[in-house]
């Protein structure tokens, strides 16, 4: 069982990942205001154990197989052309979440508090639009992926996990859905999630985040 302080580190950091990536293109920190609000009790639930609950899949698609931890090393999405190394984010000493470089280079990040890709679970993996000094970063045309899109995540034990998108949904931040995002689920899934939408030059951040929601397939 997930402890309260674990669950309270989880809530806190999922309520300033999206606040931390929007100001992306001028600065990175926790000094806006429209981040998201706490997360609800039940998205901080840890996910129905697959030995107690088989995973179940969307109409028409085969339950995916449910792999063991293990880290993430690499992500692929073919239909926008991205390649790169992940890493891993936690928590700084202050409880906000820490972020990917400020670099048109730097790599997706995982937030390690999340189930692993594979695993029961929505695995969340965050990553910068843009910047200032860069131009495109990762996730720059996260918005561009389509139902059916694939995306292949390499993990630390060798193993694959295979995902396709369900649908990419383009979120005010002031009303981001927090429960639907991060809810528990009962079988392997994935959020990306980056910025998007206005630029708000006052603020020095998105309006908005892009988010793809994917099931795993095999």
């Amino acid at each position: 069982m997930t402890s309260p302080r674990i669950r309270d580190r989880r809530a806190a950091a999922f309520a300033v990942v999206l606040a931390l990536l929007g100001g992306a293109t001028l600065a990175l920190g926790l000094r806006t205001e429209d981040g998201l609000p706490p997360l609800p009790a039940a998205a901080q639930a840890s996910p129905v154990p697959a030995a107690v609950k088989a995973p179940s899949s969307p109409p028409g698609v085969a339950p995916a197989r449910v792999l063991k931890r293990a880290a993430p090393v690499r992500l692929r999405i073919p239909a926008i052309g991205v390649d790169t190394a992940i890493m891993e984010l936690g928590l700084q000493r202050d409880g906000s979440l820490e972020v990917p470089p400020l670099r048109g280079d730097a790599p997706a990040g995982w937030y390690r508090d999340s189930p692993t890709p594979g695993e029961t679970g929505a695995s969340v993996l965050a990553g910068h639009v843009d910047t200032a000094r860069d131009g495109p970063a990762v996730f720059f045309r996260l918005r561009e992926l389509k139902t059916g899109d694939e995306i292949v995540v390499r993990r630390d034990d060798g193993s694959v996990a295979m995902f396709r998108v369900s649908r990419v949904a383009l979120y005010a931040k002031r009303d981001f859905p927090t429960a639907e995002v991060y809810a528990p689920i009962d079988r392997p899934g994935l959020r990306l999630i980056t910025c998007g939408g206005a630029f708000d030059r006052s603020e020095g951040s998105y309006r908005s985040n892009v988010v793809v929601f994917a099931d795993a397939f095999r």
